[in-house]
């Protein structure tokens, strides 16, 4: 259909596909289809959970949050029923053709590789964990995703007798705070002079004094200069 007044026709919606969910990629997804309500947006999340409660993961280790689900705050199809957006999860993204305008991506359950057009390339792929070059460190756990919170809680219910945190940053205290309430014995180690280091050392000091209360054991300026296989 032609417009009025004109020869040309009208253009034909964008296809823009985002590389990762989450935060970035889901706050530029429904930014996107504000400003366009015609382009077709395309998430892809190697993941299987595209818009999760990052700050609960802790307390899904913990058991204070007992059922998965309740870390997802929107679902593909919730998405896709709110903003028509099409977000393909458990989708790992391993290439792009510049010149082709596509991506090619890997289903990380089939393995199956698919190319996908676009017209706009957005690359919302979020950070790692600092993995630091400590021998060993392969069998340390992160905690990022729901995948991992999954994994911590996993061993949690093996009732292991001791933990160690590295880091003493928020996430690191709240992972602590959650495994004295399993009846862990937890040693947190970090490399800084105190606790929560963006704190004011007046502040850390309470901090770490209501930690000891509480049973945890704080190591401050300290680092870890191996991990040896559980005995």
């Amino acid at each position: 259909m032609m417009m009025a007044g004109t020869s040309e026709m009208p253009p034909s919606p964008k296809n823009v596909v985002i590389v990762g969910g989450v935060a970035g990629g889901m706050s530029t997804a429904t930014r996107l289809r504000r400003l366009d309500a015609a382009a077709h947006i395309i998430v892809l999340e190697r993941s299987g959970h595209v818009s999760f409660a990052n700050c609960g993961l802790p307390y899904f280790v913990g058991g204070i949050i007992e059922d998965e689900e309740d870390l997802t705050l929107q679902t593909p199809k919730q998405l896709f029923d709110r903003f028509w957006l099409d977000v393909r999860v458990h989708d790992e993204v391993v290439a792009i053709d510049r010149a082709d305008h596509t991506v090619t991506t890997r289903s990380t359950v089939t393995g199956e590789e698919t190319k996908v057009p676009y017209d706009k390339l957005v690359l919302s792929m979020g950070a790692a964990p600092v993995r630091p070059p400590i021998p060993g460190y392969d069998r340390a756990r992160t905690l990022r995703t729901v995948e991992d919170a999954a994994r911590l809680a996993s061993d949690v219910d093996v009732a292991p007798a001791t933990a160690v945190v590295i880091g003493a940053g928020f996430i690191g205290l709240e992972v602590a705070e959650n495994l004295v309430g399993q009846g862990i014995d937890v040693t947190i180690v970090e490399a800084t002079p105190q606790v929560l280091p963006p704190l004011d050392q007046e502040l850390a000091i309470l901090v770490c004094d209501e930690l000891v209360a509480h049973g945890v054991h704080v190591e401050t300026g300290a680092t870890v200069s191996s991990i040896g296989e559980r005995t």
